[in-house]
């Protein structure tokens, strides 16, 4: 895992911890922005780990046609 991935990881686990306490304390309207960017870290964080496991997919399909052709 990367750095990056990490830390937007990290920083949607600690916004979902942010957002409860925010919750129990002012209510759900208050916190509701919190958790919705916490979210879109999270797809955000899924979107980019789907497109690396598609290019390295790709690089092995060319890698093997290669070999075979050679």
């Amino acid at each position: 895992m990367k750095i990056s991935s990490a830390i937007l990881l990290s920083l949607a686990a600690a916004l979902v911890v942010i957002g409860a306490h925010i919750t129990i304390k002012a209510g759900i309207v208050a916190s509701y922005p919190l958790f919705m960017f916490s979210v879109v870290l999270l797809f955000y964080h899924m979107y980019r780990k789907n497109k690396l496991e598609e290019k390295e997919m790709n690089e092995k399909k060319s890698n093997k046609s290669k070999r075979k052709k050679n």
